[in-house]
């Protein structure tokens, strides 16, 4: 009964934000405290769960609000215009080589092995880039997805982490095999990121010549253009919402560029280094910039002001994740998920379980976060597979290509989703419709090299 409640629950709140049903705060939230009702818990135990659980996101969801407001108000200054500039000037005009870029440096980025850090340099640097050419925005979030999804399965990072502790095998053991795999992985995602520009350029060169043709049409009858954003999407933010336009030149600090360079990279490497936690961290470097940059009292409270919405939005929705995440996990769902997960698997198959797990790693991250996967689903996958000879580490790795690496960038069960999220401004449903198939496709190309090197069975002996 318990488990079943938690997959609906999963299910239902996965419906509503593919669809656009309701705010996300509303799904993440209200549907978790109907379930737990429907479980017998009472408003008391509830919001315990939900207590806890908001307590595990609060430091995330400060961190962000810090964050963002951080970057912005360094947009501002005009810290990224070199940046785009030079990046603009190697790529033209070329949205292929803006995309191969984005990925190129979200993989570089994701060397630590930290979904936060990767999109909180990734994103702001490639946001403006993709304003100023009319790029999508799910595009730019589907490219750094793919970047950091390939390289989250690094011996330091969590999900490989994670599966060393429950398997007993250095994770240096389990990466080591799969490096042929992560290399084709990389070139794969890159290959995807040229190809999806190419797109772009043809999207964006339709909407040009859409525009021409409604501009010519209404010219005698005085009306104005038409638009020229996704059809498929809201279009993105202008220069002037950004913070880029040409009224805001005003905000602009040329003088003060190296500074900010300089602030940018401490803050960073006090991030990687861990000299305090994070959102201490974003809080530091966000008073020195508007001291710095924007002295006085009205100064200071336009930038925050400016920035506040989009990280009020994003914070309120990371919140309830927390609820979410609280509920499943102290009502005991989880596990009883996790559980019904692994028997569920006939006993016909079970030969064939890394093939299995490696298949559904990528949509099984939309289901389990890394810890209740590889805490609670892979022990119990590993004792199933003991009585068919395949080691714990076979199973670990396959669920590697996958299971919160490639599949890490489209979980609504890590705080990491919604940062990436919340600093594009997309909407979480069409970000998920938008990234994962191309995880999916590139995951399985990995798990084919995996197979091939030997690094995966395919089938028990």
């Amino acid at each position: 009964m318990v488990s079943l409640l938690g997959f609906l629950t999963v299910g239902v709140i996965l419906t509503l934000l593919l669809t656009n049903r309701v705010a996300a705060v509303v799904a993440l939230a209200g549907v978790p405290i109907v379930a737990a009702l429907v479980a017998g818990f009472g408003p008391t135990e509830i919001g315990e769960f939900a207590s806890g659980g908001i307590a595990d996101v609060a430091g995330t969801a400060a961190m962000f609000v810090f964050a963002i407001a951080f970057f912005g108000v360094l947009r501002d200054a005009g810290m990224f215009d070199p940046v785009i500039r030079r990046i603009v000037g190697m790529a033209g005009d070329s949205p292929a080589t803006v995309c191969a870029a984005t990925t190129a440096l979200a993989c570089a980025a994701h060397l630590d092995g930290a979904g936060a850090t990767t999109f909180l340099i990734t994103i702001p640097a490639m946001l403006p880039i993709f304003d100023r050419l009319g790029m999508s925005r799910l595009l730019l979030t589907t490219c750094v997805g793919l970047g950091a999804g390939v390289m989250n399965l690094l011996p330091w990072g969590g999900p490989t982490a994670r599966a060393a502790s429950t398997t007993g095998v250095p994770a240096n053991e389990l990466w080591v095999p799969l490096i042929p795999a992560q290399a084709v992985g990389i070139v794969t995602a890159l290959v995807i990121a040229w190809l999806l520009g190419k797109r772009e350029s043809r999207r964006i060169a339709a909407g040009a010549e859409q525009e021409v043709g409604v501009s010519a049409g209404s010219t005698g009858a005085g009306g104005g253009t038409g638009g020229t954003g996704d059809a498929a999407e809201p279009a993105p933010a202008t220069a002037t919402e950004s913070g880029t336009g040409a009224d805001e030149e005003h905000l602009r600090r040329p003088r003060l560029f190296w500074f900010n360079v300089v602030l940018t990279v401490a803050v960073i490497g006090a991030l990687v280094a861990a000299v305090a936690p994070p959102e201490a961290v974003f809080l530091a470097g966000l008073v020195v910039a508007l001291i710095v940059n924007y002295p006085g009292l009205k100064r200071q409270t336009e930038r925050i002001e400016a920035h506040a919405k989009g990280a009020m939005l994003m914070a309120t929705t990371l919140l309830a994740a927390g609820v979410f995440l609280g509920i499943l996990e102290s009502s005991g769902m989880i596990e009883a998920m996790a559980v019904t997960a692994a028997e569920a698997i006939p006993a016909g198959a079970a030969p064939a379980l890394p093939l299995i797990i490696g298949v559904l790693g990528v949509p099984l991250s939309l289901v389990f976060g890394p810890d209740a996967f590889y805490f609670g689903v892979l022990p119990v996958l590993t004792g199933i597979g003991d009585q068919f000879g395949i080691s714990g580490a076979d199973l670990a790795q396959a669920a590697l290509i996958g299971e919160e690496t490639l599949g890490f960038p489209i979980s609504p069960m890590t705080g990491a989703f919604f940062l990436l999220v919340g600093l594009a401004g997309v909407d979480i449903g069409k970000h998920i419709r938008r990234l994962i198939g191309w995880a999916w496709l590139t995951s399985l190309v990995m798990l084919a090299v995996a197979f091939a090197t030997g690094a995966v069975p395919v089938w028990a002996a």
